[in-house]
């Protein structure tokens, strides 16, 4: 045989001895072109199939066995095909075992050739191997060339290839005659090709072909049949239910009795690896056992799979042999994981029995075996009723969290976190953040977050929630996120009830007053300052300008972000307290020039909106923010789910509210449909006096706001069709004040963005996709009806302004033409009416074009919605693109007198800062 292969010998030798890469290299690039030139001579005739038909055997196979070597190394291997498939067709074995090696590494089911070898692999699969097991001299051992076909199909797995294959593949695996060694290939083979392709084998078809296969008494088989049953049940758990009592008995056989070859006995448990395969497929149906009387006169296999897993988790011994222990804990930890799965369905002796066996692992000094127990002690847990018994093994747990390995802490901070609630959250918390001082920096941060969620869910009293999170910024404050202080203010904001807004205020005001104090501290108290400072004005040492200067001594030590912050809570300061706008004014005059466009703008809008508007206004738009939305997850919750998936034991005890969450929320619901009366009602007659003489147009008054959100004049003519002889039309309903603010902000974001939500409500939802190349625009607008039935008499009517040239389409009926007989178009309920606009700019221009809705509910209400679209002068706008040497031309040319400023600007004393 060596001197069969002394070329390919020599050649690999002579790799192993290079000295360097470049060296190898050479020697691959020579004899890739020796072997191309074999392949392909120039003076000589190719076959049909492109193969040399000049080559022998013995070159043949080591010219290929030469570039499946270099394949193996790394280096690309384009050609030879055609050789590889003249081994494959060949009737020798040792010819084709080369050919199918090779098919598997060189070629892909992408490939165009692969439609010429398709009917030799089905030839080379259904071929039933000889009956009498005797070959000729020369013949081929048939169920070799089956595996190695199947083993070829299985890497190759092209989607063409698959789709005529799978079925010779499917009848290899349940055909009698074939050997244990063709099932156990088929079988990981048909497992693969259904990872490619999911749909590829009917369930409720082929699952009595798996119950047959599942009788066999060889455990290799059952041990391949058991891995393809559990990729396809994953898939389509339903179709293989009724292979459970099949299952059950195999896994008896295994556990009860104790039924094994001899050859499949690792370290005398019998076949570890079939046994946990077996556990595995059983926890796809956690209802298994569920409705059963267990011990009553049940079904059979649910009390005989009952009996199994008791014998695993109560007779497990502990062994002296390390390969041993490993392949019983295995199993063990399986069955305890096919409870977990059962949940409250399983017997509560049963969890009980696993939660004291879990409590003997986690104090183990094996890290293996505590981390395994750690981590399914979480996942027991979760289970109603199993959390008391995780309590008693608290201690032990806060020990696992001072362990040298990094990934036995993380687990026991996932246990601890499952376990907490009411009753033992603030020791748990006080533990974790003792140990947040000496935690090392890989897990800061998951510490962090998990505390942070863990006292917002059991926070009885929401003032220690801020004092913890107070304890966190101060002892890890680089480890905090975003996410946990909005959390923070979210909070505070939206329960105004007790005293928590101004213990907030008066806290942080504590807080940030040292010169030195964290970054995220600042931004937390400025928030709250800003919002709620109000509340501690009063207090001695508290009063609007010692807050200005407790937060303005940290403006040269923070980001431009935090000085954002910093310069909106100032806004608010001004506002409230004229003590503070002259210490305010200095500092948004110097940052009008700032180097940050954030604070750059927010400091020059400040500065002129008392300039631009009434103080009423000014009043209105500097006043606390409303109470923010709650959604069904927080943004903890939702970093959480990020970090560790939604199979994560923490990041369901996270998603599930608490008893203390659910309370709260009670209160907010209650104090939102309820509101506090600050006011006695005046009589009746009073009421109604006022009204009749001073009723206000809230129609009109809405319109105008409306287009007041482009910061334009709203048209004289706004309520002409809905005010008739100087009242307003009762039937007539316009936009709602308190969208006004939503709707200016859809359309700022809209001037910046090219789609987005314009107008939404309970009603109609209108969508703007626009884009713009030079002078021309193209703006489409959806009308999506939202409603639960349609929207009649639906009409748009678009102002065409003489600055811009307009062409619009759309929806029959949909533009308004003002002609008093168009009835306009009808919007079903959830569809959508669409106008294009093509616009081009003639002049320069300030204002938006306005658009007016008017549409009529099944219930005869009409409404009329006057919006503007976002068509600003910006739109048309577009970069310039300059070369270093002409940017520095025009910097150049504006040289010259009164072009050029240069400004000193002296600190005052009290500023803070060391010269």
């Amino acid at each position: 045989m060596s001197t069969q292969a002394r070329g390919l010998n020599n050649f690999i030798s002579d790799l192993r001895n290079a000295k360097s890469k470049e060296e190898e290299s050479n020697r691959v690039e020579v004899e890739l072109a020796k072997i191309r030139t074999k392949f392909n001579p120039g003076d000589a005739k190719l076959a049909a199939d492109g193969s040399n038909p000049s080559l022998s055997s013995y070159q043949r196979k080591k010219y290929v066995w030469k570039l499946v070597y270099i394949h193996v190394l790394g280096y690309e291997v384009d050609f030879g095909h055609a050789e590889v498939l003249t081994l494959v067709r060949s009737k020798k074995q040792s010819e084709k075992t080369v050919g199918y090696v090779a098919l598997s590494l060189l070629l892909r089911g992408s490939d165009p050739v692969m439609g010429t070898i398709v009917d030799t692999m089905k030839k080379d699969l259904t071929t039933a191997p000889n009956a009498s097991g005797k070959k000729k001299k020369g013949s081929i051992k048939n169920d070799a060339v089956q595996c190695l076909a199947l083993c070829s199909l299985a890497n190759i797995s092209g989607l063409e290839l698959i789709q005529a294959m799978h079925v010779e593949v499917q009848h290899v695996l349940v055909s009698k005659t074939s050997t244990e060694q063709v099932k156990k290939k088929s079988a990981l083979c048909l497992l693969r090709l259904t990872r490619t392709s999911p749909n590829l084998v009917s369930g409720r078809e082929f699952a009595p072909h798996i119950g047959q296969l599942l009788q066999d008494t060889h455990l290799g088989v059952l041990t391949s049949v058991m891995s393809l049953l559990n990729g396809l049940a994953s898939q389509h758990s339903s179709d293989y239910e009724s292979l459970i009592p099949h299952v059950v008995h195999i896994l008896s056989v295994l556990v009860m009795k104790k039924q094994c070859a001899r050859e499949y006995l690792y370290y005398r448990t019998p076949s570890p690896w079939l046994q946990i395969k077996l556990l595995k497929f059983l926890q796809l149906y956690p209802n298994a056992v569920e409705g059963h009387d267990i011990g009553m006169g049940g079904n059979e296999h649910v009390n005989q799979l009952i009996n199994v897993v008791s014998r695993i988790i109560f007779e497990t011994d502990v062994s002296d042999s390390i390969n041993k222990s490993n392949a019983d804990h295995a199993t063990l930890f399986e069955a305890v994981n096919l409870i977990v799965a059962w949940g409250t369905t399983c017997p509560v002796a049963m969890r009980e029995g696993a939660m004291k066996l879990l409590g003997k692992f986690i104090s183990v000094r094996e890290p293996n075996i505590r981390y395994l127990g750690l981590m399914t002690m979480a996942k027991l847990a979760q289970i109603e009723g199993s959390v008391e018994g995780a309590k008693t093994h608290q201690a032990t747990v806060l020990v696992s969290l001072k362990d040298a390995d990094i990934s036995v802490r993380r687990r026991a901070l996932d246990l601890l976190f499952v376990i907490c609630d009411t009753d033992n959250a603030e020791r748990i918390v006080d533990e974790l953040v003792a140990h947040l001082v000496v935690a090392d920096a890989s897990i800061r941060e998951e510490m962090v977050l998990k505390i942070a969620i863990l006292a917002e869910k059991y926070a009885t009293d929401l003032r220690w929630y801020v004092d913890t999170i107070l304890k966190l910024i101060s002892i890890s404050g680089d480890n905090v996120s975003d996410s946990v202080w909005h959390r923070v203010v979210q909070i505070v904001t939206n329960h105004p009830q007790g005293d928590l807004q101004g213990y907030a205020a008066a806290t942080l005001f504590v807080a940030a007053s040292p010169h030195r104090c964290h970054e995220t501290t600042v931004r937390v108290a400025a928030y709250v300052l800003g919002e709620f400072g109000f509340l501690i004005a009063e207090r001695p040492g508290m009063s609007g300008e010692e807050q200005f200067h407790v937060l303005h001594q940290h403006w040269f030590n923070v980001s431009t972000k935090t000085r954002a912050i910093l310069v909106s809570t100032y806004a608010k300061l001004a506002n409230l307290y004229e003590e503070c706008r002259p210490l305010v004014a200095p500092v948004f005059a110097r940052s009008k020039n700032s180097s940050d466009v954030e604070v750059q703008q927010r400091c020059v809008e400040y500065s002129s909106m008392r300039e631009a508007f009434s103080p009423e206004s000014v009043e209105d738009l500097l006043r606390e923010m409303p109470p923010f939305e709650d959604k069904r997850r927080s943004a903890l919750e939702l970093r959480l789910l990020e970090k560790e998936g939604e199979d994560s034991a923490a990041v369901t005890k996270a998603s599930t509210p608490s008893e203390v969450e659910q309370q709260r929320a009670l209160q907010s619901a209650e104090m939102l449909s309820n509101p506090p009366i600050e006011e006695e009602m005046e009589p009746i007659e009073e009421q109604e006096d006022e009204t009749d003489m001073e009723e206000p147009d809230n129609l009109q008054e809405s319109q105008e706001q409306a287009f007041d959100v482009a910061g334009e004049e709203p048209p004289e003519n706004i309520s002409e069709d809905v005010v008739q002889n100087g009242s307003v039309d009762p039937t007539v309903v316009g936009i709602p004040k308190e969208l006004i603010p939503a709707m200016r902000k859809a359309f700022s974001n809209l001037c910046t963005s090219p789609s987005g939500v314009l107008f939404e409500n309970t009603l109609l939802q209108v969508g703007v996709k626009h884009e713009y190349v030079g002078a021309q625009g193209r703006i489409s607008v959806f009308f999506g009806n939202l409603h639960s039935s349609a929207l009649k008499n639906f009409k748009v009517k678009v102002d065409q302004p003489d600055h811009l040239r307009m062409q619009m389409q759309g929806t029959q009926d949909l533009l308004d033409d003002g002609e008093y007989d168009s009835v306009g178009c009808t919007v079903a309920t959830k569809t959508q009416a669409k106008l294009l606009v093509l616009v081009e700019v003639t002049a320069p221009f300030d204002d938006a074009p306005s658009m007016r809705i008017t549409f009529e509910t099944e219930e005869g209400v009409q409404h009329d919605y006057p919006l503007r679209l976002p068509l600003v002068a910006t739109c048309f706008m577009e970069p310039v693109n300059l070369d270093p040497g002409a940017f520095m031309q025009r910097w150049k040319s504006l040289e010259g007198p009164d072009r050029e400023c240069q400004e000193v600007l002296k600190l005052p004393a009290a500023s803070g800062i060391d010269e």
